[in-house]
């Protein structure tokens, strides 16, 4: 039996969320506890739900309550295009700012050997599966920019290579309305590297 007070559990609980630390967990507990006791009701009830009834899409492997997600399962959408994330945010990011027709695969991770992350582990069977049945014609290989993102666009690179579709890599560089003097080394260095005629 935990004899470990409410609202201490509860503020560890919130803790363990990402970019929520002591005195922020703390902040919320007491402001749902004092002013929201009926918003907390409703994000426990909608968290409860959520946890039991999203799952990740049968083709993408982004969240879905469904065995499609919408993307996956629209007639508009460019099957021979196919964009590799590593998260549903990166979906969700490209999907508000690009005008981005394909569809995706998401691997809900990056390639980290050191952390027990492997290509089983991100579903890459999957995505060779569906690159060998010919309908994906380009792979766009839309990892970050860590070694581990890196390291994961080679393995896809490989992949996409293997089964006779063309890989590319989104540009990475100097942010639009940026000032070269107020850019990274790294970042400029990217970006002279993998120039473009113009």
């Amino acid at each position: 039996m935990n004899t470990q007070p409410l609202l201490d559990q509860l503020i560890e609980a919130l803790q363990t969320q990402p970019g929520i630390g002591p005195k922020s967990a703390q902040r919320i507990a007491f402001q749902l506890l004092e002013r929201d006791r009926d918003r907390g009701l409703k994000l426990a009830r909608v968290l409860s739900e959520a946890l039991t009834k999203i799952g990740q899409c049968g083709s993408c492997r982004t969240f879905t309550e469904s065995e499609l997600c919408r993307t996956c399962a629209s007639p508009t959408r460019d099957s021979s295009i196919l964009c590799v994330v590593e998260s549903p945010l990166d979906v969700a990011s490209i999907e508000q700012a690009a005008d981005y027709h394909g569809k995706y695969f998401v691997l809900m991770g990056h390639l980290s050997p050191i952390d027990g992350i492997t290509p089983e582990s991100l579903g890459l069977h999957l995505l060779e599966q569906r690159l060998l049945t010919g309908e994906v014609k380009e792979l766009i290989v839309a990892t970050g920019t860590t070694m581990e993102g890196e390291a994961t666009a080679h393995y896809l690179k490989d992949l996409a290579e293997s089964a006779a579709v063309i890989a590319t890599r989104i540009a990475y560089g100097v942010p639009m309305g940026g000032e070269l003097e107020y850019v990274d080394g790294s970042t400029l260095s990217h970006a002279i590297a993998a120039r473009r005629v113009y």
